[in-house]
């Protein structure tokens, strides 16, 4: 099984490379629209461009901090249980994750298609959602793949 926690992982790390990529164009259109704003030139639509980057840096960002464990994590109360009750506990929660991550991965791929089938775009620059919306969507299909690989480690006794 150390070959699909392997492959999960460089999905994950593939994923957050191309978060910092859009942070940093992100981080890049705020500073210049700031810049030229004082210069009486904005930049068209970086209110758009700063919430669709800002969508896909969450998006993507995610399945990496989630197999790193650098999300808040109240554990407080499960230390406090017994080793077979905190594996039950894991187990539970990270199928219930799974449950809940392809479900969401689901409907964003069914509204991307139906945002690319109408053609809806943004108001200013006309740019299409649809894409934003499948990026986002696949970020979630893999951060059921980290959830899975958190049940694997689980079995293996490795996750805590």
């Amino acid at each position: 099984m150390s070959g699909f926690l392997r492959i999960v992982f460089q999905l994950s790390k593939s994923a957050n490379v191309l978060g910092g990529v859009f942070l940093t164009l992100l981080m890049l259109i705020t500073v210049a629209d700031v810049f030229l704003r004082s210069l009486g030139r904005p930049i068209v639509g970086s209110f758009e461009l700063v919430a669709f980057l800002g969508a896909l840096v969450l998006g993507f960002s995610m399945p990496l901090t989630s197999w790193v464990r650098g999300h808040i994590y109240v554990d407080f109360l499960v230390l406090k249980l017994p080793p077979p009750a905190r594996k039950v506990f894991h187990l539970f929660t990270r199928c219930l994750g799974i449950g809940l991550f392809f479900m969401i991965g689901w409907n964003l791929i069914k509204m991307g298609t139906d945002l690319h089938r109408s053609g809806e775009v943004s108001l200013t620059l006309q740019m299409p959602f649809h894409p934003i919306v499948y990026g986002v969507g696949i970020c979630c299909f893999i951060q059921c793949l980290v959830l899975s690989g958190d049940v694997v480690k689980i079995f293996e006794g490795k996750y805590e």
